[in-house]
């Protein structure tokens, strides 16, 4: 059995409704797969105990066709259109109830990130980090790494600013690690699609 210094769960945020790109995200195609299932591979990385997804519009459907590795745990947001951090708590909950000791929260609209920017996350936590963050040129990316400390202020946040009112509100926590590019890459439309993957549709 695999022992971990710190028990870190890996949660995928893939409730929304994908509006501006006509349809939910975690089905969008990339690489011959697609945006959920590349997620979830990416973060299955040593150092990572679980991997959860949290779905929400069209539930059913995107866990049917995304071809999720096996192994991952899906949970179902019943209220997605109230904003992501509900979803966040849906998957704090999962990893509370399993032990976890920190997790890693991954917007599914981000499939580029390279499994070195995890690890990098990952060993932040284990080095004692309250909350890590990968940066790319001066921008923040994902996946953040909150450690338990962290899970009361994410509970708590508001619900329009979420994760980053905890970035905002506690600097004190947050380790900086060095990310790749695909950390910063947000898919939100059509355009963003095909500038960094190619043509859609």
């Amino acid at each position: 059995m695999v022992e971990w210094a710190v028990r870190v769960v890996a949660v995928i945020l893939a409730a929304g409704a994908g509006r501006r790109i006509g349809g939910p995200k975690a089905l969008l195609p990339i690489a011959g797969s697609t945006f959920l299932a590349r997620v979830a591979r990416s973060l299955d990385r040593p150092g990572v105990a679980r991997v959860v997804a949290v779905l929400g519009h069209a539930a059913g459907r995107v866990e049917a066709e995304a071809g999720l590795p096996s192994g991952v745990a899906v949970l179902v947001n019943p209220r997605p259109d109230d904003g992501m951090l509900g979803s966040v708590i849906a998957g704090l909950d999962e990893a509370d109830a399993g032990g976890a000791d920190a997790v890693l929260l991954h917007p599914v609209d981000h499939p580029l990130v390279a499994p070195v920017t995890v690890d990098a996350v990952v060993a932040a936590l284990e080095a004692g980090a309250v909350v890590a963050v990968p940066s790319y040129a001066g921008r923040r990316g994902h996946p953040g790494g909150f450690a338990r400390a962290a899970w009361a202020a994410l509970r708590d946040a508001p619900a329009a600013r979420g994760a980053r009112a905890v970035l905002a509100d506690h600097p004190d926590w947050v380790v900086h690690v060095p990310g790749d590019e695909g950390c910063v890459a947000g898919i939100d439309t059509r355009e963003d699609y095909e500038r960094l993957i190619g043509r859609l549709g």
